[in-house]
């Protein structure tokens, strides 16, 4: 069991001690943190500190669905008082039928998908620019809306529709299909009964970037914010998210919230 609580696979482990011993052989990071080893551990480089899920997903390795890596990249040696916007870079591996690395670089528009051949090289094999419209949705902590009558309207808004469901419980899939498909929208609320499990730090600032930089959006915390403004006050700050295009984030805010201010002008 973590710090946080949460029961630690041996899979988390050996992925765990994996990447903290590749930052510590890269000499261009000072300050390392996970969701298995929270507080910072100094690396013995200096330039970036990285924080990191380093098995997204991995209560559902042994059903052979997809897991995968989440990481965000800042520079200096802080961790705390920083948000996802002060992010150089962040990025996620995707273990599946296919082996995809995803990465997204600050100022530098566009999120780039990397493909592992059989040689070991990485070959370049998706630019995504534009989240587009299109009815496909992975709703997570669906059981919120037995007592959040907001979500129970958006989600049977979705089935009204006909949206495609597309869900798998690992969060690295079923955001990453947003950028693949390049239309969707993945959400993850919370309600009274069931609390916020997802941490700003190790996973929705990081994603926020890959898929704001792709074109999209993202709504965190309940307050009608991009993932990437939120200020990452403690290494286990948890929080709600919305995924997707700027269309089915702007419909996430107008059932959730109300309103929508960011994209008022967005036609949904």
């Amino acid at each position: 069991v973590n710090s946080f609580g949460d029961e630690q696979l041996a899979v988390d482990m050996v992925a765990d001690g994996l990447l903290f011993e590749a930052l510590k052989y890269s000499h261009v990071c000072s300050w390392a943190c996970s969701e298995e080893v929270p507080d910072p551990v100094n690396m013995g480089g200096s330039g970036y500190s990285v924080a990191f899920d380093p098995l997204d997903g991995s209560s559902i390795v042994d059903t052979n669905f997809a897991v995968g890596t989440i990481f965000g990249v800042w520079p200096g040696d802080k961790l705390t008082g920083v948000t996802g916007r002060d992010q150089a870079a962040a990025g996620m591996g995707v273990y599946g039928p296919r082996t995809v690395f995803v990465v997204a670089i600050k100022d530098f528009p566009g999120t780039y998908e990397f493909l592992l051949q059989d040689d070991g090289k990485w070959l370049l094999v998706k630019e995504t620019t534009e989240i587009g419209e299109g009815k496909l949705f992975a709703p997570g902590n669906l059981r919120a809306i037995f007592d959040n009558p907001e979500y129970n309207k958006l989600v049977s808004y979705y089935l009204e529709e006909q949206y495609t469901l597309r869900y798998t419980g690992g969060m690295v899939p079923d955001v990453f299909q947003i950028l693949v498909k390049e239309k969707g929208v993945f959400t993850n609320v919370t309600s009274p009964t069931t609390k916020a499990k997802l941490r700003l730090l190790f996973e929705v600032a990081p994603l926020a970037l890959l898929v704001e930089n792709a074109g999209g959006a993202s709504s965190c915390d309940g307050l009608g914010v991009s993932g990437l403004d939120v200020e990452v006050t403690a290494h286990d700050q948890r929080t709600q998210i919305c995924y997707g295009s700027k269309g089915e984030v702007a419909r996430f805010e107008k059932y959730m919230l109300g309103e929508s201010k960011r994209f008022a002008d967005v036609k949904v």
